[in-house]
C-alpha cells in the first residue's frame, strides 16, 4: 500500500509540474503576441476627444512653390 501512495505522489508531482510549464508557456506566447500587435489606446488624451479634428493644409511656401497654378497642365 505504501508503494501505491508513492507512485501516486510521483505521478501527481510530474503532472502538476507539466501543467505549470504549459501555463507559463501560454502566458509567454500571449504576452509576445500582445507586445507585437498591441497599439496603445489613448482615451484620456487631448486629441482623443475631437469629433472633427482640425485640418491643416499646406501653404505655398511650405510646399516650396511660390505660386501654385489652379489649372491642370495640358499634355502636348
Amino acid at each position: 500500500m505504501d508503494m501505491d501512495q508513492a507512485a501516486v505522489f510521483l505521478a501527481g508531482s510530474i503532472l502538476t509540474a507539466l501543467g505549470f510549464l504549459v501555463v507559463i508557456a501560454t502566458v509567454i506566447v500571449v504576452n509576445n503576441l500582445l507586445h507585437k500587435f498591441w497599439k496603445p489606446v489613448r482615451i484620456f488624451s487631448a486629441d482623443s476627444w475631437h469629433i472633427n479634428p482640425p485640418q491643416s493644409f499646406a501653404a505655398p511656401h511650405e510646399v516650396g512653390q511660390e505660386k501654385i497654378s489652379p489649372t491642370l497642365d495640358k499634355v502636348k
